[in-house]
Order: structure tokens, then sequence, then C-alpha cells
């Protein structure tokens, strides 16, 4: 037997790919509806622990709740209600609603079913491809984007490419957004420590909304109620923020870390540009401050209606732009725990 599988199994109706890290005992799973993974389950001390919040069935996997480790394309985040305008064209994405009905976050994959492309596994990595062609010409979205979500289980961790290609005719506003929540093995949110190597928080409304303009950010100096440029505990922090300005590790990747001091387990999601929103789950469905979301995202929330987004969004007809991010296990913390 090779040492990284990858087989399909059902969750009632629901479609779930696993890969498996025998070595490790490492087992991942990911649904197709959605792209979303499920579990992440590591050893520790002997015991089998889920890294990963998410959904816990078929019915859960359909009804999204809380959006847990959903792939947000072509936005993360909120667009502010629900307009946009792209090229001198005023956008409307919700046409006919009005009032408090008017909101559109996260993407339009979420409860898309996904193709599967390719499944593989052999002494290096198991790895999964799975992509969409759902996203098409819609109200307030003019556009064509092809979508592909490939992940890796190596011994490294896990790694989450998504790959985003513009099959239409014209410039389409288009970014990549990770939703996953993370738990640790003891302690509580409260306990658990933090780390983001952020120069700068995003500043928001009640409704999640950057401010208009340069007051949207804050050196992080002048909030230090939200600095964790240095790990420290959570405590009784409410953490429904975004991060900029953030700093790279001699690697080249951006690593924001968890850990929890009891058990002694860490781990750090990493990306290679863009913004991270951490959130420490207050207002969930379920589950209240029983995880903490690290988002990876290519640009931050409303980033159709910023103009200092305007480059980062634009995808040109024919191109393709990928967005890479992952989870990496502190090894020594869970060789040691």
């Amino acid at each position: 037997m090779t040492r990284y599988t990858v087989e399909e199994v059902l969750w009632d109706e629901q479609t779930v790919l696993v890969l498996t890290d025998q070595a490790q005992q490492r087992h991942v799973q990911i649904a197709r509806h959605g792209a979303a993974l499920l579990t992440f389950k590591i050893m520790v001390n002997g015991v089998l622990h889920d890294l990963a919040d998410g959904y816990r069935d078929a019915a859960e996997i359909v009804s999204r709740p809380s959006s847990r480790f959903a792939i947000m394309v072509p936005f993360g985040g909120r667009i502010a209600a629900a307009r946009y305008e792209f090229d001198g064209q005023a956008q409307d994405l919700q046409p006919g609603v009005v009032g408090d009905q008017r909101a559109s976050r996260h993407g339009f994959v979420r409860g898309v079913d996904f193709d599967i492309v390719a499944l593989s596994a052999d002494e290096q990595r198991a790895q999964l491809t799975l992509a969409t062609s759902s996203i098409r010409p819609q109200p307030g979205y003019p556009h064509a984007i092809d979508l592909s979500i490939t992940y890796t289980l190596d011994v490294q961790g896990l790694t989450l490419e998504a790959a985003m290609r513009n099959v239409g005719d014209s410039a389409a506003p288009c970014f990549f957004g990770w939703h996953p929540y993370f738990r640790l093995p003891a302690g509580e949110v409260d306990d658990w420590q933090l780390q983001i190597p952020a120069q700068t928080l995003i500043h928001t409304d009640a409704n999640l909304i950057a401010l208009p303009g340069a007051p949207a950010y804050v050196a992080l100096d002048d909030a230090p109620a939200l600095d964790f440029r240095v790990p420290r505990r959570i405590d009784d922090a409410i953490i429904d923020q975004g991060y900029t300005d953030l700093e790279p590790e001699t690697d080249g990747r951006i690593r924001t870390y968890l850990r929890d001091p009891a058990s002694g387990v860490g781990i750090a999601v990493w990306q290679e540009r863009g913004m991270m929103h951490a959130f420490t789950a207050d207002t969930v469905t379920r589950d209240v401050r029983g995880a903490v979301a690290l988002e990876p995202m290519e640009c931050m929330a409303n980033a159709f209606n910023r103009p200092e987004c305007a480059d980062t969004i634009r995808l040109m007809p024919g191109a393709e732009r990928r967005f890479r991010c992952g989870v990496e296990i502190d090894m020594d913390a869970v060789a040691s725990a």
C-alpha cells in the first residue's frame, strides 16, 4: 500500500473525497458540494483530533451554516448593498430586492456540485482537483469564470490552489477567498494564542463594510486590543476583522499562527499574498466561540467597490490567475503532545 491514498465515499447522498496519509495518520475529507473541506484529522497523543470545525453531516453540507470552509469566488466577504460599478457599468446582484433583505456575500459557488477532475496518490502526496463552470452571466455579474480547486495533502500539511480563468469576452472583477474554521485539541478559544503578521487593521462599519477611503486603514499601533503581531492569548477579544499589509517570512509565505498552549499543538495558515480575515465565531449558528476562522483572501471584502483594489481584482479575457494557501502543522508540538 502506498503512503498516501485517495478515495470516494458517501455521506448519505453527498459525495465526499478522502485524502489519507497512512504514515502520519492524517485524514482530510472534502465535499463535492461547494468543494468545502469537512474534516482534517491528525493524531495527537494517540488520539485522532479534528482540526476542522466543518459541516457535520450531509444536511449541513447543503444548508451551509456559517459558510464553514467555504470557497469564495468570484468575491469573498460582502458587497455593500449588493451593488457595485465595474468599467463604468452599474451592477445590481439583487434586482428587485429592497431593504434589509439586500445582502450578497461569499460568491456564487457555495451551493454548487463541483466536477471531479483528477484524483491521485503516491508516496509523496494525495491530491484531488474539483472544477466548476457554473459562474456564468447572471443578474449583476455579466461574466464567465471557470474555477478549479486543487487540494494536496503531503508531509508539509494541506495546500489549496485555486485557478480562476476568465472565459468571457470582457474583463471581469474576480478574486478568491477561503473561509476555514479551526479548533485545537484542548482549552477554549480564549486560551489559544494567535499571531497575525499584519501592520494594518481594516476598519469597518456595523455591516462589516470597510469605511470609505483612507479611514478604512488603521495602523495596529493605534488598535492595541486587536493587535496580534506578537503571539498572545485571544482572551475575551471579539474579532471579526480584516488585517492587511501582511509580512512574509524568508520563504515568501505569510503565516498566521494559532496555538494551543495546553496541548502544545499549533497550526500556521499560510498564503502568498492578499489579506487575512480573523473571526472568533461569536455570531455563528452553532458552537459559538468553538473555533477560530482564519480566512486567507486575495483581496478585502467589498473589493468590487474599492478603487485601490481595481487592479487586483481585474481579470482579463482569456487570463488565468491562481491563489495558493494552506495549513501547516507544528510537527514538534504534535510529536511531544
